[in-house]
């Protein structure tokens, strides 16, 4: 067997989420050693290395007819040149060990970063809405001379005065999806599907107590 599959075939059984482009990425940030997508693509294909995902059913709801209180200014396909530009938040949901997660994220997109998160096991606590919020803008206080653009979606505490109302005081622009146009916040969307197969797939989650480990 060659350096490369060797290589591929061990990435893959430690992350088995990761498709053969992370594997590549992988392989190059930790040894340096540098193939192409295409080439690495090729060997997975040829010795039968596929990503392993975990597939949720959702149960179908019907569109939200609710009025965009802001409007949304990441359609321009906004391109960040400096921290604190664009952040996005979304909130997700899982079971571990037979209970009942929802974790809020808020991610920068200049440099992908998590920088705020909160996790309760209540339904439909609003508490890790404003309590990560309250991370953000701790750390927006030295990016205080120019705005950012907040992206979210129409949720309920999204959507509150409470949630609201300290956002003009630190520069922070609000921006909002469409309802039922999960696409117009993809980044988040993808990170939060990424954030559940690593937990279940490549940590093997099965307490509640290893969520924050």
């Amino acid at each position: 067997m060659k350096l490369t599959e060797i290589l591929l075939v061990t990435c893959s059984l430690s992350i088995p989420s990761h498709g053969y482009r992370w594997l590549n990425a992988k392989i190059k940030l930790d040894l340096g050693i540098i193939y192409s997508d295409n080439y690495a693509h090729k060997i997975c294909k040829f010795l039968g290395i596929k990503s392993i995902s975990k597939h949720v059913k959702r149960k179908g709801s019907k569109p939200n007819r609710e009025i965009r209180n802001f409007p949304n200014y990441i359609l321009a396909e906004l391109t960040p040149f400096a921290p604190y530009m664009v952040v996005v938040s979304d909130m997700t949901a899982f079971w571990a060990n037979k209970r009942y997660y929802e974790l809020t994220l808020f991610m920068d997109l200049f440099n992908n970063e998590i920088i705020a998160y909160s996790l309760s096991n209540k339904k439909g606590d609003p508490n890790t809405y404003h309590n990560a919020l309250h991370d953000v803008l701790r750390q927006k206080k030295e990016y205080m001379d120019f705005d950012t653009i907040l992206h979210t979606d129409q949720g309920s505490v999204y959507s509150s005065k409470k949630f609201n109302e300290s956002l003009p005081l630190y520069n922070i622009i609000h921006s909002m999806s469409i309802p039922g146009s999960p696409t117009e916040n993809g980044a988040m969307e993808s990170i939060n599907g990424w954030i559940k197969e690593e937990l279940f797939i490549d940590f093997n989650i099965n307490s509640s107590n290893d969520i924050f480990k």
